[in-house]
């Protein structure tokens, strides 16, 4: 049995690269690498052959060319020399090593680094480039405590630690056990990808299940060369590059056989691998899952004979595909597959001229696809050459009726069962919804898609999806049936996981974003910034006190937050709301010195004074004692909740938040109007 690791093959920075490159190629631009764009001789040599060039240095760039900048980066003087020179150039670093960039280089002047990776490594030689003080490189857990030894890094202000990428996950926590308890003050940054630690994760469970493991990937790539040696410690272990190199490895005294890849070996080179495994080497079947598949009725009599009949063909495997569309037909003299070349084309029929035939050939419309076509045209073209199927003869009219729906079928079922395989993601139309699911026609074949696994959320009509195009996995195949299961779901769970990756790499705490409030719970909104959801704390949400987050924001809202922290660990995001020139006591120290004269309304009273509100947010507290110039024996003699009044500012305390407010400095003294009236006396 063969068992493929579902991480296995490019992860989220090299796929990323890898089409860019063929992006612009098949633009018609030039293009030329700062050296090899991945580590996999293949993929390289498929670039050389359209013409990619691999420079060493910026200044070999011809005239008219771009430079693209591979994945894991280069030295920070290279940026800044093809920068400098006016060089053109893009950037493919993957988001991940330019987040290790981002905090080396935000560092304080005179922090050391530690490094834990490959010192001759071109990711880690861009790495310390970006620092800003000493750097150490280490590559395990020896060399760690080698550094450790001979240098004194205890008196250093600023110390922090990070990690390669691709580094292995094991050996990494080994050495942040080590930092953690020997040096307090250093700061470790976990920056090993997701991708490569959910691949080191995977392949050490895998090898510890099976006999043997097949690693495939470049020799020189750091990755692959962890899963090798993550595999090596449960079970024996081969790398190789590509399919020929099974030929001198004795796979029989092995029952199960594992099979990963590295980030930067391509899908190709992986089924390629499979397909030989399966059918040259060990003639094992790949491990398939199991499920029920939806009844997919036929309504063809013919079709339905030539199905049944061609998967008894293929089920020893050996048949090929005009073996078993002959054996569907053995019965049958006139009914074989044959090759036709088009040579008229009606609304309703094609006709072709058929090798060997002196009939004329004539496809019925219903017959030329298995894809939704509205004519003819959109399926077949003048002089093209077909492979048909004799459905009928009709001696009379001295025709032969032909299908090339039934072909593709055929063809299409075979690219389905390898589809499953190698976990390809396809693409189909949803040509009906039925009990339980939808119907995605894809490779001339139909694939039953479970409601559950639709995508679209419990209750809601499956019609939205009807004539639409979707991308999905095939996760199950009944071969003696010729029946499919697909998903939906996986391929926008996998979708979205590498889109909140990558949007992952690019947030640091501080930075502002715009966001559409998702939902609202009776502790906060939660917000959309674009894949990733996060949460704006009730208390975040207004500079007064509320009872619930709709006071402030609705669902559907288009809101501007900023990021207050990131968990890392558990990739939660805390987003803050309130905007500072909406602070009450930023308006009060602007608008409401110590002085001012206002009004109030009274919210509260207590037997020392009574609170009055001044602004929305601020309230202030009226001493008993600055309520009137006569004594008065409680607040509540003269003022009720409710009351508005006027009263002066006489002290504000920023720090502890307190404002005073009188009451009595609004009115005169009695004793100043007395003295008032004796003078004039006087005077008369």
């Amino acid at each position: 049995m063969v068992k493929l690791a579902k991480t296995a093959g490019f992860c989220f920075g090299v796929d990323r690269a890898v089409n860019l490159v063929y992006d612009l190629v098949n633009k018609g631009e030039r293009v030329c690498t700062l050296g090899p764009i991945i580590h996999n001789s293949q993929l390289v040599e498929d670039l050389e052959g359209k013409g990619v060039k691999i420079i060493d240095d910026i200044s070999q760039c011809p005239e008219g060319y771009t430079v693209v900048i591979r994945t894991h980066g280069v030295e920070k003087q290279v940026i800044d020399n093809a920068q400098l020179n006016n060089v053109d150039f893009i950037n493919a670093t993957c988001p991940f090593v330019l987040k290790i960039h981002r905090i080396v280089s935000e560092q304080p002047e005179g922090t050391v680094t530690l490094i834990a990776g490959d010192a001759n490594h071109p990711e880690v030689l861009g790495i310390r480039s970006y620092c800003k003080g000493e750097s150490y490189v280490f590559k395990n857990q020896q060399e760690l405590e080698n550094i450790l030894a001979a240098q004194n890094l205890s008196e250093k202000n600023s110390l922090i630690c990070v990690a390669q990428t691709t580094f292995s996950l094991k050996e990494w926590k080994k050495c942040e056990k080590i930092l953690k308890k020997l040096y307090t003050n250093c700061r470790i940054y976990s920056t090993i990808c997701n991708a490569t630690a959910d691949r080191q994760e995977e392949a050490a469970k895998l090898s510890q299940q099976a006999d043997a493991m097949i690693v495939i990937g470049g020799r020189h790539s750091s990755n692959t060369c962890k899963l090798r040696d993550v595999c090596k410690a449960n079970a024996a272990t081969f790398l190789i590059e590509t399919a020929d190199e099974l030929k001198s490895i004795d796979l029989s005294p092995y029952k199960v056989i594992g099979v990963t890849a590295g980030a930067s070996t391509p899908s190709v080179i992986i089924k390629e691998v499979l397909k030989t495994m399966s059918e040259e080497i060990i003639e094992k079947e790949v491990e398939t899952t199991s499920a029920v598949t939806e009844e997919v009725v036929e309504t063809a009599e013919t079709a339905d004979k030539a199905d049944k009949a061609a998967v008894k063909a293929s089920a020893d495997g050996e048949a090929t595909f005009e073996e078993m569309l002959e054996e569907s037909f053995r019965e049958d003299e006139n009914s074989k597959v044959v090759k036709g070349t088009v040579v008229n084309i009606t609304p309703t029929e094609v006709f072709v001229d058929v090798e060997g035939r002196k009939q004329t050939g004539v496809i019925a419309f219903d017959d030329l696809s298995s894809e939704p076509i509205s004519k003819p045209e959109d399926a077949v073209s003048i002089g093209e050459t077909l492979d048909l199927v004799i459905m009928k003869t009709d001696d009379s009219e001295g025709v032969l009726k032909l299908s090339k729906k039934l072909v593709d079928q055929f063809k299409g079922w075979e690219k389905i069962v390898a589809a499953k395989e190698s976990e390809e993601v396809l693409e189909g139309n949803v040509v009906s919804v039925v009990k339980g699911g939808v119907i995605v026609v894809a490779k001339g074949s139909r694939v039953f898609v479970p409601a559950s696994l639709t995508g679209v959320p419990r209750g809601q009509e499956l019609d939205v999806l009807k004539g639409t195009t979707v991308r999905f996995k095939v996760i199950d195949v009944n071969t003696s049936r010729r029946r499919a299961v697909g998903s939906i779901k996986v391929v926008a769970n996998e979708e979205k996981k590498a889109q909140q990756e990558a949007l992952w790499a690019t947030l640091e705490e501080g930075q502002k974003l715009t966001g559409t409030v998702k939902s609202l719970t009776s502790y906060g909104a939660f917000v959309d910034i674009g894949g990733m959801d996060g949460m704006i704390h009730i208390s975040e949400l207004s500079w007064s006190r509320i009872k619930h987050p709709s006071e402030v924001v609705n669902v559907g809202d288009v809101v501007e937050v900023t990021i207050k922290k990131l968990d890392d660990e558990n990739k939660k995001i805390s987003l803050g709301f309130k905007k500072i020139e909406d602070n009450p006591w930023e308006i009060l120290k602007r608008d409401y010195p110590v002085g001012t004269d206002c009004k109030a309304k009274i919210v509260s009273i207590a037997s020392f004074g009574a609170f009055a509100n001044i602004i929305p947010g601020i309230d202030g507290l009226i001493h008993i004692s600055q309520i009137s110039w006569e004594r008065i024996k409680t607040p509540a003699d003269v003022l009720n909740v409710g009351d508005e009044v006027d009263v002066r500012i006489i002290d504000i305390d920023f720090d502890k938040k307190r404002v005073s407010l009188s009451m009595k400095e609004r009115i005169e003294k009695p004793e100043d109007t007395i003295e008032i009236l004796s003078e004039e006396e006087d005077a008369e």
